[in-house]
């Protein structure tokens, strides 16, 4: 029995092996990643700063399979697991403070001399990068790993294979050049550039954009992206982390299917994707949290007493709801858009901007480039999302409520490639 179990785990790593290695090569080619003829006129002010998917791909490729051959993670402790990720991700956070604070030198005018003033932090940095290089293989293989079971009992696998198997890479991501008509929210390019850009360098490529070919841009910052392996950006964060390795493999999972597939071909299929692999991050990414990290779970809200004494005191002056104001200025927007009053529009979501700056939110730009971007993502209510009912989020989020389970949504809805589709299966309430 022994040597029949080895031999089903052998063969089980040869085909996930095989698996890797092709899979890689379809997912390189999503139609996300590629850029169309018709954009060849934005990506003239891009092409120098484009992100080179092709070697990143081939090169995390290589480190999956170096680290799967190893399989470490198989022969410690589930508590010890969880602590060497917990660890890795402390050691994130280390190294975002010291470099917080190398930043802050060379930003002070005080200090003539930042690179003397910085030498020590600059080799601190320099040794506390060298450990995490050495831990990331195994906190990732350990945190694919856990994803992997939760998908297992969640009923996403075949043959007790998670199909696309999960695989992420923590590295540098790239940023990403969202392009708007001027006269309606619609994104019409997402380019990925080089994640070094500057501050600077984002304002300089937008303006030109703008100013050469009358549209509205932004570039943005990603938190993950669906090629395989899925690339995600350094954190220190584990709810996030498990939520963004979720999300990203459910793309991986569509992008077999006929929704993924279809996730360019039109603004609502990417809508669906999107607020589908939102819905779904949260339900697997809690479930890991829950069952690996149960120190992490978010706390419930504190249920309000309705006989507290509070009730005596005179009523607190209401706090700022980000996502009621946010979906205000959306609508407003898009109404005046529709009218053709666009510099009234620009204006006003800028006055919006200095409005939520005052309230603690940074936002650098809101434009229609910005509400093109944020707005796909229609996993709650309001928000960025436009028509005050959003027909695609709301249709998204009443299929999963209608489905008995996570692998029965997914398995129904990734077979989807039409609105319509969805729509009907909705209005059928099966």
């Amino acid at each position: 029995m022994l040597i029949l179990a080895n031999l089903w785990q052998t063969t089980k790593k040869i085909a996930c092996l095989v698996f890797i290695v092709l899979a890689g090569v379809i997912l390189l080619q999503r139609s996300d990643v590629k850029i169309e003829n018709q954009l060849e006129k934005i990506r003239s002010f891009t092409r120098q700063i484009e992100f080179d998917f092709v070697t990143w791909t081939f090169d995390a490729l290589g480190i999956k399979l170096q680290q799967m051959s190893l399989g470490t993670a198989n022969y410690l402790p589930q508590e010890e697991l969880s602590k060497f990720v917990l660890d890795y991700l402390a050691l994130n956070n280390q190294i975002q403070q010291v470099e917080t604070q190398i930043y802050d030198i060379y930003s002070n005018p005080v200090i003539s001399d930042p690179k003397s003033s910085s030498t020590l932090l600059r080799k601190q940095l320099q040794d506390l990068n060298i450990q995490r290089e050495a831990l990331a293989p195994l906190a990732e293989s350990i945190l694919q790993d856990q994803v992997s079971e939760i998908i297992s009992d969640l009923g996403l696998t075949i043959l007790g294979q998670s199909v696309p198997p999960v695989l992420y890479h923590i590295s540098a991501v790239p940023r990403g050049l969202v392009v708007s008509p001027r006269n309606v929210i619609r994104q019409d390019a997402n380019i990925a550039i080089d994640p070094e850009i500057t501050i600077a360098g984002m304002e300089a490529l937008e303006n030109e954009v703008e100013e050469s070919l009358d549209v509205s841009s932004l570039v943005v910052g990603l938190g993950g992206i669906g090629l395989y392996p899925t690339m995600v950006m350094e954190t220190s964060n584990i709810n996030w982390l498990a939520e963004v390795v979720s999300h990203e493999w459910v793309h991986n999972f569509l992008t077999l299917r006929p929704l993924g597939a279809s996730y360019s071909t039109s603004p609502e299929l990417r809508i669906i994707n999107e607020t589908v692999a939102n819905l779904s991050e949260k339900e697997i990414g809690g479930a890991v949290i829950e069952q690996f990290y149960p120190g992490f779970v978010p706390l419930p809200p504190t249920p309000s007493t309705e006989n507290s004494e509070e009730n005596d005191l005179p009523p607190k002056t209401p706090s700022f709801d980000f996502r009621s104001e946010m979906h205000e200025t959306r609508l407003m927007t898009d109404e005046l858009l529709l009218k053709g009053r666009i510099k009234e529009a620009e204006a006003y979501m800028e006055a919006q901007r200095q409005m939520f700056w005052e309230h603690g939110y940074h936002i650098r730009k809101l434009n229609q480039a910005y509400f093109a971007f944020y707005g796909a993502y229609a996993d709650e209510p309001g928000g960025h999302a436009g028509a005050t009912e959003d027909p695609i989020g709301d249709a998204v989020r009443r299929l999963r409520a209608q489905s008995s389970s996570l692998a029965v949504f997914l398995n129904r809805i990734s077979w989807m490639w039409s609105l319509d589709q969805l729509m009907n299966a909705v209005e059928a309430g099966e």
